[in-house]
């Protein structure tokens, strides 16, 4: 089995700043793609963020020049800072992997997710 854990979210003033961090843990052979979604209420959960393995990036629209996702191989661990914050970047955030358990077995797990809110 394999958890991802995700942690730093919080309440946050418009342009400020947060840093969620995404730690995979379990019966983990490799991790290929990692990324953070997130999901506004009424709306669908969108792609915020995403990093392969060799550390190529892929981001939204919206918060491009203003997030920046980062990763640590060793940690089995992802980041995404986030700076310039706005009320619109309110969401929950969630974490996903793409985790090869076995040479030839893989799959794509979540995280529980984090909230996110950005107001005064």
């Amino acid at each position: 089995q394999v958890q991802l854990v995700e942690s730093g979210g919080g309440l946050v003033q418009p342009g400020g700043s947060l840093r969620l961090s995404c730690a995979a843990s379990g019966s983990i052979f490799r991790i290929n793609d990692m990324g953070w979604y997130r999901q506004a209420p009424g709306k669908e959960r969108e792609l915020v963020a995403a990093i392969t393995r060799s550390g190529s990036t892929n981001y939204g629209n919206s918060v491009k020049g203003r997030f920046t996702i980062s990763r640590d191989n060793a940690k089995s661990t992802i980041y995404l800072q986030m700076n310039s914050l706005r009320p619109e970047d309110t969401a929950v955030y969630y974490c996903n992997a793409d985790v090869m358990t076995r040479v030839s077995i893989s799959a794509t797990y979540w995280g529980q997710g984090t909230q996110v809110t950005v107001s005064l």
